[in-house]
């Protein structure tokens, strides 16, 4: 039954390796609608082979932006989409040697698009809450180990990220003391 359209992610041209936005096949009536999360089947044929050993779920009042994370020593393949609302997602490539290292891509995922972004192991993430709340839901592929996170300062201007907003975001102690794109990759 369920089928899914992937979308290759380019920026500047480019194909960020690895990066996929996934819109599922949704079936509507006068009832709602009914559609799959996730198909390991269709997801291996689009080149998704990745076991998920954990799923996650937050939610964030508007202007909340978590990130921009990533694991150290376990990094994390991760399927992410919004179960209510709206957000602004990105990833940045830290895969050293890449040919897009340092480059960040952005796209809206909300419930209404019902699209998912598949960000592989190796690139940090983060997301804007552009609705008044939004339900952030994510598979990953590695457990979450305390201790192995790293990040990257969600301004930084070397990144030079179109974040969506006018103003500061409300973001955690944590995520405001996270070093610059330079210090922690370029070093």
């Amino acid at each position: 039954m369920g089928k899914i359209i992937v979308e290759i992610c380019k920026k500047d041209g480019m194909e960020i390796s690895g990066l996929k936005i996934i819109t599922p096949e949704i079936h509507e009536d006068s009832r709602g609608y009914f559609m799959e999360i996730y198909n390991e089947r269709d997801y291996q044929n689009a080149g998704i082979t990745q076991k998920f050993v954990q799923d996650n779920q937050s939610k964030s009042v508007k202007n909340v932006l978590r990130g921009l994370h990533y694991q150290i020593e376990y990094p994390q393949d991760k399927l992410v989409r919004v179960a209510s609302g709206e957000v602004y997602d990105v990833a940045v490539d830290i895969r050293k040697g890449s040919p897009t290292f340092g480059m960040w891509y952005g796209t809206v995922l909300s419930a209404e698009n019902k699209k998912q972004f598949f960000i592989p192991r190796n690139f940090a993430h983060g997301f804007l809450v552009l609705s008044e709340t939004a339900e952030f839901a994510y598979k990953l592929s590695e457990f979450y180990t305390p201790g192995d996170e790293g990040g990257i300062i969600w301004n930084d201007p070397y990144l030079n990220i179109g974040w969506p907003i006018d103003s500061a975001p409300l973001v955690s102690e944590k995520d405001s003391k996270w070093k610059s794109f330079r210090e922690a990759w370029l070093k």
